[in-house]
Parts: C-alpha cells; sequence; structure tokens
C-alpha cells in the first residue's frame, strides 16, 4: 500500500472498528468541509457518487439539472442484463475513483481519515431499473416478484463489483467505509448481498496481508433489521432520525457502534432549536465509546453552514460535558 503520514486524528476510527470529476476538483470538495470547520470534524468523505458501479457495468449515466441522475437506456427486462459486462475490471473502470482517494488522502496530511463509500446492491439495483431515483420502486420490485431469480442474479453481478470497488478503495488509501422492503423481502433480496460484502471484502485483505478498516453499513428505513445487521460482520450502523436510540443500544447490545441520528431538516431551525436537539440525542446516546455523532442521512443543499457549525461545536461542547459527569 501506499505510504501516508500518521493519523493525527483517528477517533472516528477507533469508535467504529464519482462522479466521474477530475482529481484536483474531488480533492477539493473533499477538503472544503474539513477546511472550514476545522478541528470540529472528526474524518471525510471521498467526492464520488454510487452510480459509479452501474457505469461499470455498461450502462450510461446522465445527470439532468433539476432532476437528477437519469440512466437513458435502463433495465426493462430479464434479457436486458445480458447487455451489461460480465467481467468488469474496477482498476481500469474506476481507477479514476481510487486515484481521488489516493490524491485526497496524501492531501488530509493525517488531519484525519478519510471514508469510501459504494451503494448497496439493491440501492443500485432499483436506480438500473428504474432508469433515476423513485418514491415507489415499483418496477424494481416487480422484478423481484416476477422474476426472482434473474433478479438474484443481477443483485451477485454488482455484488462481485462492490466488493471489488471497496478493496480498490481501501487499498488506494479509504480507512473505513434498504428500507423499501418488507423484513421477509429484506431477508431475502438484501441481506445476503450486505454480508457478502462484509465477508469477503475482510478474508480478502486478509489474505493480501492488508490491515483491515473499519466498515460502516446504512439502511435508511430498516429498524426491523438491526438486529440481524448487527451480525453480519460491519462494525458501525448508522441510523436514520426514525429509530429510538434505546431501542438501538437494546437490540445491538453493545455488538457493534452506532452512528446517527438527527434528522437532517433540523439543521433549517433556529439555532437553540439545533442545540437543544443535539442534546437531547447525545443523552438518549450517552457517553458509549461506540457511539458516532452524526446525522441520520445526508445533508440538504441549501442547509445555512452556519447552522452546521452551531451543530458541530454544540457535539463538541455537549460530549464534552456529558463526560465530564460520568468521570465524576
Amino acid at each position: 500500500m501506499t505510504d501516508f503520514p500518521p493519523l493525527k486524528n483517528d477517533l472516528i476510527l477507533r469508535a467504529a472498528l464519482g462522479i466521474y470529476v477530475k482529481l484536483k476538483l474531488a480533492k477539493l470538495v473533499t477538503l472544503q468541509p474539513i477546511d472550514r470547520y476545522d478541528g470540529l470534524l472528526d474524518a471525510s468523505i471521498i467526492f464520488s457518487d454510487i452510480l459509479v458501479v452501474p457505469q461499470a457495468l455498461g450502462l450510461v449515466v446522465e445527470m439532468l439539472p433539476g432532476q437528477g441522475p437519469h440512466f437513458p437506456d435502463p433495465l426493462v427486462v430479464p434479457q436486458d442484463i445480458e447487455k451489461l459486462r460480465k467481467h468488469v475490471n474496477v482498476d481500469e473502470e474506476l481507477g479514476y475513483v481510487f486515484e481521488a482517494i489516493t490524491v485526497t488522502r496524501k492531501a488530509l496530511n493525517g488531519r484525519v481519515p478519510l471514508i469510501g463509500f459504494i451503494g448497496g446492491p439493491w440501492t443500485l439495483m432499483g436506480y438500473m431499473i428504474e432508469g433515476g431515483g423513485s418514491s415507489t420502486l415499483s418496477k424494481a420490485k416487480t422484478w423481484l416478484f416476477s422474476y426472482p431469480e434473474e433478479s438474484k442474479r443481477l443483485l451477485q453481478m454488482i455484488t462481485d463489483i462492490c466488493i471489488d470497488f471497496l478493496i480498490g478503495q481501501i487499498k488506494a488509501g479509504a480507512q473505513s467505509w434498504g428500507g423499501e422492503l418488507s423484513p421477509y423481502d429484506f431477508n431475502i433480496f438484501s441481506l445476503p448481498y450486505l454480508t457478502q460484502i462484509a465477508d469477503k471484502v475482510k478474508t480478502q485483505l486478509k489474505q493480501e496481508g492488508i490491515e483491515t478498516v473499519p466498515m460502516i453499513i446504512f439502511c435508511k428505513g430498516s429498524w426491523y433489521a438491526l438486529e440481524s445487521l448487527s451480525n453480519i460482520g460491519y462494525d458501525t450502523i448508522s441510523l436514520d432520525w426514525t429509530i429510538d436510540p434505546a431501542y438501538a443500544k437494546a437490540i445491538t447490545k453493545g455488538r457493534v457502534t452506532l452512528q446517527g441520528n438527527m434528522d437532517p431538516t433540523v439543521l433549517y431551525g433556529s439555532h437553540e432549536q439545533i442545540r437543544t436537539t443535539v442534546k437531547r440525542m447525545l443523552e438518549a446516546f450517552g457517553t458509549d465509546e461506540r457511539y458516532i455523532v452524526n446525522l441520520g442521512h445526508g445533508i440538504l443543499p441549501t442547509v445555512d453552514p452556519e447552522n452546521v457549525k452551531v451543530f458541530l461545536e454544540t457535539v463538541h461542547k455537549v460530549g464534552l460535558e456529558l463526560n465530564n459527569k460520568t468521570i465524576n
């Protein structure tokens, strides 16, 4: 692996135990929050996009203004699977992401860890069939129930690439990385592939003599799967804001680190509302070492950056107060 400077802030690693762009732009966007909120963030996330995996499989993805990602030629019937690439060399197809990770980690100079990421197989399958974002996933769900075996074949193809892609990200320098289904269908069409990813990534890293990294999983709306997710090899489960912290702690029983879970829309509130919500969240999760403070989903683009600063500063202030109470 490439030699990197020692970490000056490894808090998130200890707790957890692209869009096709030019490298300089990916590095710049990744570093922006670290520079703006200097000393308040414990990790950075590489600027990329989950849809690079369908691109690697041979599908065209367009970003339409005001609409988001669009697949002009989505998968419609099982026979369309044949138009996907059967053997994907991730170094060739996704090497630009690996280069961006390496360049960015060097630029971080050990300030904080760099997190890589992928989209889950079911999430990616949904995009590939729906042709873009969807609130119902009706077309993708039709596949599950009309073509279950073909759906599993497609999910396996996506899973295999995700595994290679994650390993490539780790080699490049990344240091960590479905709520639309019923519980029954989640266990058939999502959980087995998420399990494969955790198991095979860690196994291959060990075989190649590469130190494993913490693996984080986020399944929005899948509160019913918390117990299963805490037993399949991931180090951290990221929670959305619909999950009660006490419930999550009771179900996972300390097997994994919990991350989250403030509703991102709270950042549209007043500074006092943000402080109150942060305090309530931290008190609910407690001062357990196996907890990472975060939002329950991605930050919304129209949020005032000053409100983000209030959130971060409050996390540090309240966290310190709670830790001091615990010590005393």
